[in-house]
């Protein structure tokens, strides 16, 4: 990410608490940064929307900056995966510009892209996990774990308890759940009846991982 796109996320949080993720809101930043409009225009086309989007990933590069500088070698796998979620809340630096993008993002034009930006957390996630899934189980592990991660932020969004420890806890809870789902799902694909459904030609066996980074619904890059 360049100085310039984060020189104007900065200067739109600013004003989204005011007039949300808007033209007027990226208008602002570009007058208060003094970015030439051509150039910021030229990065994101689309506006407040792409800056939204260059928001959150620029958030998806802070937790894994700091994933990858935590020490997590005694933890559980599903500390692991809970420490991740965490540290991707934690980078939230805005709540109140989180509260306005989830309210975009439930509109029907804009839901779309709101997923698509949770299953990239996801996957980014995952990936530094070291998951090396190729079939169906890469598709289940990121549309649980997108799950988790939506509903834990807004359970977050709500939070007032001291260090937002409700949320945390909220986030265990969930994560136990997934954990669950999995130890399931390995139990039914293990018998007779897994046997079937994944067998050679069945359609659980032709269910594979996109195969580019742009494929939907995408792959960490």
């Amino acid at each position: 990410m360049t100085e310039i796109e984060d020189k104007l996320i900065d200067a739109i949080l600013a004003h989204v608490v005011f007039d949300g993720w808007s033209e007027t809101a990226f208008r602002a930043a570009i007058e208060d940064t003094g970015v030439d409009p051509v150039v910021a225009r030229g990065l994101f086309p689309r506006g407040a929307r792409d800056l939204a989007r260059a928001w959150h990933d620029r958030g998806d590069d802070r937790m894994a900056a700091a994933f990858e500088a935590a020490d997590l070698s005694g933890m559980r796998y599903s500390e692991k995966v809970a420490h991740a979620v965490r540290l991707r809340i934690e980078a939230i630096d805005d709540k109140e510009a989180l509260r306005r993008a989830t309210t975009r993002n439930v509109l029907p034009l804009n839901a779309p892209e709101g997923a698509r930006m949770l299953w990239q957390t996801a996957d980014r996630i995952w990936a530094m996990l070291g998951d090396t899934s190729d079939d169906y189980n890469w598709y289940t592990k990121r549309m649980t774990l997108s799950g988790v991660i939506g509903s834990t932020l807004l359970f977050w969004l709500g939070d007032d308890s001291t260090d937002n420890q409700a949320t945390w806890d909220f986030l265990d809870r969930r994560i136990a759940d997934v954990m669950q789902f999995e130890k399931v799902k390995a139990k039914v694909t293990s018998g007779p009846l897994g046997r079937v459904l994944t067998a050679p030609g069945s359609l659980l066996n032709m269910i594979r991982a996109p195969r580019r980074p742009d494929d939907l619904p995408g792959r960490s890059h």
